[in-house]
């Protein structure tokens, strides 16, 4: 969504970077992927903890992924795929 308070079930929070006061905005989304970030990022914690796939390092993705694009999240694998 265009708008951080439409985000709801089945949605895949696509970010720059963020930090703990990103933190309310992945409670109610699917996925988290990130432009940047490592293995013990904000994103990486955050979305072990409430049990959600999340790929970081994905360099350029708030560029590619336009609002409503239908996504594959892997956070075993970290893949992300655009699925249309």
């Amino acid at each position: 969504p265009a708008y951080p308070g439409d985000l709801g079930p089945g949605d895949v929070l696509v970010a720059p970077i963020t930090d703990p006061s990103w933190t309310p905005l992945f409670v109610p989304v699917e996925a988290v992927v990130v432009d940047t970030g490592g293995q013990m990022s904000h994103a990486v914690i955050v979305s072990r903890e409430l049990g959600l796939p999340c790929v970081v390092s994905v360099t350029g993705a708030t560029a590619t992924i336009a609002d409503g694009t239908l996504l594959e999240v892997d956070g075993t694998a970290g893949t992300v795929r655009i699925l249309e």
